[in-house]
């Protein structure tokens, strides 16, 4: 079983409320395109990649939410994403997801769990 690795993102002050920010993680085996969002003081995240042709989701950097922070939003097709769980709800992969990531929030500071 693979240990889980820490990685720190950002400090939770740095994302306004809506607000998202992608992030490059260098993990040593691989770099990893990922997003965090931020909701009603929730924050999720997600690897930057549309299900329905395995692009990256920002229209420019740090721009994943539609252009009322209601819905994650693809740049390439539209696609509408639910926030809290990465449901298309809108778009030609409707019924498909984001892959999330595990995130935790300690201490002000948003960490990436990997692993």
């Amino acid at each position: 079983m693979r240990a889980v690795q820490r990685y720190s993102l950002c400090a939770l002050d740095e994302l306004a409320n809506p607000a998202s920010k992608g992030f490059e993680m260098d993990t040593g085996d691989e770099v990893v395109s990922l997003f965090v969002v931020r909701r009603d003081n929730e924050v999720r995240g997600y690897i930057n990649s549309c299900p329905h042709t395995g692009v990256p989701l920002e229209w420019v950097t740090d721009q994943f939410l539609d252009a009322d922070g209601s819905f994650i939003e693809c740049a390439t097709h539209g696609a509408l994403f639910t926030i809290e769980d990465g449901r298309c709800v809108s778009g030609p992969c409707a019924g498909d997801r984001l892959q999330p990531v595990r995130l935790a929030v300690e201490n002000d500071v948003i960490y990436w769990l990997a692993g």
